[in-house]
């Protein structure tokens, strides 16, 4: 039978070893909190490091696009502005451990909405033959009749009256009710509201593309033919086959060639006959959209903003950051 003595030694070594399990329990505990807290603070860090060169990129976007001002008097896709991968390849070397992406979007380029209502807040009629050419490529998919019903709904969606056949009781008797915006939109993410502006035709799927990043809601209407996209220029050149399209983008492409004058198609073969509406067409961008995305260790933020450009200068008409 153990003595007493031998009792107490035995019961200090099972306190012994469970003060040592604890302690080494609540160690491994702090320094699963500290190495939790130490990541959270390196990534919070670099969070707000990826916010700064996202910020960097698009100040760099704007250096781009004053300094392509007063090279020339017209714009086109073979410009520094819209070579993305040099416009991006550089940033490595700017920062440390940390990059850039940058993109310049001409919207100057794409169908402005806001134009399909003129002045007097009547139909505009050759922007709404532009706009139905454009719905009406067989890439979106769309009947004529419902190339017709969505101008309308946009029309009506535009005009300060209520008297069109998509407004009123139509928007009020939606799962999530709304009313029209009776006047010019604020983004073209707007068009979503509209009737008939479904999520596949906005935003496209796998086999077709949608309409958005073809529309945009600035400007004067006036289409940059330098810079459309192949879409946009069939619906401009109404009646155009493939093969004259197909002609522009190799002619605007060339270095040499002189893009000044709205009229350059004219020199190519096919274009007989083919006369755009002169006062939807230039040669000239105006506004811009920039989209930098900064990159730190694990952290990305992302810089958008439109930019306007003119005589006086760069005015920036929206930004935000995310």
């Amino acid at each position: 039978m153990k003595s007493h003595r031998e009792q107490e030694r035995g019961f200090a070594l099972v306190l012994t070893i469970l003060v040592i399990s604890l302690l080494a329990g609540l160690t491994l505990r702090f320094n699963i909190a500290m190495r939790s807290d130490l990541y959270a603070s390196a990534t919070a860090c670099d969070s707000i490091r990826a916010g700064y060169i996202a910020k960097s990129g698009f100040n760099y976007a704007l250096a781009v696009l004053a300094e392509d001002t007063g090279k020339n008097d017209f714009d086109s896709i073979s410009e520094a502005w819209n070579d993305k991968a040099a416009l991006s390849g550089m940033s490595a070397s700017m920062f440390q451990n940390g990059l850039f992406e940058l993109e310049i979007i001409d919207h100057s380029g794409r169908i402005n909405i806001n134009q399909l209502v003129g002045p007097d807040e009547r139909r505009n009629k050759e922007q709404m033959a532009i706009l139905k050419g454009f719905l009406g490529s067989k890439q979106f998919g769309l009947w004529p009749g419902d190339v017709d019903e969505i101008t309308d709904a946009i029309k009506d969606w535009l005009d300060p009256d209520d008297d069109g056949r998509a407004e009123g009781a139509y928007y009020k008797a939606l799962k999530r009710p709304h009313t029209c915006r009776n006047g010019p939109i604020m983004s073209i993410e707007e068009l979503r509201l509209v009737r008939g502006v479904t999520m596949e035709l906005f935003y496209g799927t796998k086999e077709n593309p949608g309409i958005s990043s073809y529309l945009t809601a600035y400007g004067n209407g006036k289409i940059n033919i330098n810079t459309a996209d192949p879409l946009i220029l069939k619906a401009l050149m109404n009646g155009a086959g493939q093969d004259l399209i197909e002609d522009m983008i190799a002619y605007r492409a060339g270095h040499k060639n002189n893009l000044k004058n709205p009229n350059w198609y004219k020199k190519l073969p096919g274009s007989e006959g083919i006369i755009t509406t002169p006062g939807a067409v230039t040669t000239s961008s105006t506004f811009f959209e920039i989209y930098s995305k900064g990159f730190m260790g694990a952290a990305q933020k992302q810089a958008r903003g439109i930019v306007k450009r003119g005589h006086a200068g760069l005015q920036i008409i929206s930004w935000k950051i995310d």
